[in-house]
């Protein structure tokens, strides 16, 4: 009932996340240490970069607490975290326009944020109520409509999370474009650049990885059950 030959996988893709949130962390204060020719802290390139796309009424606040960047798209702001906000390093710079290229993908429509955005009511519903209705449907095997709703609840919010992962990735590619062209970095330092927002990209891949080998667990567990009946 509690083990699965799945699990071995998904004990795998934990170990690959773990290190990933690992890396990210290191890679970060690694070139935190580095600081841009520019001499621009990474409230300095956001403000730039978001000017540039004529985003002059998106407001930059600094949050507490480590690599807690982001850009809310309710409030419009980006946000970034007091070792982004103030210092200038490549890895401050590099997360910075991260955000930014949110904030112009909010701008320009980007289809898969907007896709994102949509989902999003759905699946914080349905990421709720998936864990209670698998649980019940291991719990009580004569009920097994449990189990199957609780799978249709949890691919929804696995479907979010392969939707983020685009969105991620275009951010990233948005900004080290935009940090070339505008001179916030030099070309020797798209090479840190790329680091950092790498290392960053596969938590994000490593999350969705997790949640695909879990879905496709339950999905065999429900199947096998039907055949069993």
């Amino acid at each position: 009932m509690f083990f699965h030959p799945m699990d071995f996988l998904i004990i795998i893709a934990f170990a690959l996340s773990m290190w990933a949130s690992f890396r990210v962390r290191g890679t970060f204060n690694k070139w935190s240490d580095v600081p841009v020719y520019s001499g621009m802290t990474g409230a300095q390139a956001a403000r730039r970069m978001l000017d540039a796309n004529g985003l002059y009424d998106v407001p930059i606040e600094v949050v507490p607490g480590a690599l807690s960047d982001h850009y809310d798209p309710l409030a419009r702001v980006v946000r970034l975290s007091e070792a982004v906000y103030y210092q200038n390093s490549v890895s401050a710079v590099s997360v910075a326009c991260h955000e930014v290229g949110h904030a112009i993908q909010h701008k320009v429509h980007y289809p898969m944020l907007v896709l994102r955005h949509q989902m999003f009511p759905v699946v914080n519903f349905a990421s709720g109520v998936a864990p209670f209705l698998i649980l019940a449907g291991f719990l009580f095997q004569q009920i097994p409509w449990l189990l199957g709703l609780g799978i249709i609840f949890f691919s929804a919010a696995v479907a979010f999370q392969l939707v983020t992962l685009p969105v991620e990735f275009n951010a990233s590619s948005r900004a080290r474009e935009l940090m070339v062209a505008e001179g916030f970095i030099t070309n020797q330092e798209e090479r840190g650049v790329a680091k950092v927002l790498n290392a960053a990209a596969l938590t994000y891949v490593a999350a969705a990885l997790i949640s695909i080998l879990e879905l496709l667990k339950y999905i065999m567990i429900f199947n096998s059950r039907s055949d069993d009946e």
